[in-house]
């Protein structure tokens, strides 16, 4: 939870600084190429954020993250758990859509990647809740794909920050692939649980410890343990 002497009033300012800062900084390629920057949006002092891969094509036109299809799976995956979109903050970690959707490249990741570690620090999620390969990788600093961890909380530090990771498949792959739809939604319905876990101590757990969990797991059908099956289909719809 956020310390008590800071407001939610107080904790949006923060992230409003924090988002003008970014907005105004050509930090990568990508500054010339989007139509609109994707900071994030949501609860300030959220206790669960989701973090993406990168804005897609509806997310470039509206400046909000996860408002196409898989935002809509999203939001109704947050419904089965009692939860609306206004109560979750999300995010991405690249903040400007890759043209053609394409995979993020090393140098804008790291570009982007102090300013999402920023806004962890003033959100101060009890759960991250990690969407697809990418933003998995990226938090966890595990070379593992999803398959190998979904579904399976991690205790990690972000930053200065120790939290629960807890890796999913991304809605818009799930879309295009019913066995990985109901991994999705199993996963999901276990969130509620990892929210209740006590936030982690450094010395009680290693990111190590947790993936040695998931040696005996199998890929879903379908799919491979770096790239969900549906990859290209969705990214040709601008969902990642």
């Amino acid at each position: 939870m956020p310390p008590a002497t800071e407001s939610s009033a107080e904790l949006s300012e923060r992230l409003d600084a924090l988002r003008r800062e970014v907005e105004q900084s050509p930090c990568c390629q990508l500054f010339g190429s989007r139509t609109r920057f994707v900071f994030g949006e949501g609860d300030p002092g959220a206790d669960l954020m989701f973090v993406g891969e990168a804005p897609g094509y509806h997310e470039d036109q509206q400046g909000r993250p996860f408002v196409g299809a898989a935002g809509k799976l999203l939001e109704e995956l947050l419904a089965s758990i009692g939860l609306r979109r206004e109560q979750v903050y999300i995010a991405n970690v690249l903040k400007c859509r890759p043209p053609n959707n394409r995979d993020p490249l090393p140098a804008e990741v790291a570009a982007c990647e102090p300013y999402l570690w920023k806004q962890i620090e003033i959100i101060a999620p009890r759960v991250v809740c990690s969407l697809g390969n990418h933003a998995t990788k990226l938090l966890s600093g595990m070379p593992l794909g999803i398959t190998k961890v979904h579904g399976r909380p991690q205790a990690v530090r972000i930053g200065s920050r120790m939290v629960h990771l807890y890796p999913i498949f991304h809605p818009a792959a799930a879309l295009y692939t019913p066995a990985m739809m109901t991994t999705l939604r199993e996963d999901v319905r276990r969130l509620p649980e990892v929210l209740a876990l006590p936030l982690p101590e450094a010395a009680e757990e290693t990111v190590q410890d947790a993936l040695a969990l998931t040696d005996d797991a199998s890929p879903s059908p379908g799919t491979s343990a770096e790239t969900p099956a549906a990859a290209g289909p969705a990214e040709q719809l601008g969902l990642f």
